[in-house]
């Protein structure tokens, strides 16, 4: 199996000088636990803003999400993967890197998003 054939193709994004107040209610309104930060321009990097990098930044080292940006505490640059990469290879990538998401590209293009709930959900789909 590929990365196409799971990805999500509907990914929000966040500007990386959006506050974490702003971030996090982008995540309550589409039901997310992460953002993918966008590029400054084409030949810059993504980011992925999650949940924990937000719960770190403002109940561990007392933050403020008002005043804090997205490109402060995003993971920048995000890690990328090709939409025909097999499914395999990204969970090991995954589980080596101690991540549960990357990003799908083409060209420095986002195309979608690969979580480890996706590979898991497809090994349990597989199983039954």
């Amino acid at each position: 199996m590929l990365v196409k054939d799971i990805m999500t193709r509907d990914v929000v994004t966040v500007s990386p000088f959006a506050t974490l107040r702003e971030a996090l209610g982008l995540m309550k309104q589409h039901g997310l636990k992460n953002l993918v930060v966008e590029r400054q321009d084409p030949h810059d990097a993504w980011g992925l803003i999650t949940y924990t990098n937000i719960l770190k930044t403002i109940v561990a080292e007392a933050g403020d999400i008002d005043l804090i940006n997205v490109y402060d505490v995003c993971a920048k640059p995000a890690i990328g993967v090709g939409e025909s990469l097999d499914v395999r290879h990204v969970a090991r990538l995954m589980t080596d890197s101690v991540v549960k998401r990357v990003l799908v590209l083409h060209d420095n293009e986002l195309l979608g998003l690969v979580t480890m709930d996706d590979i898991v959900g497809t090994v349990l789909d597989m199983i039954e």
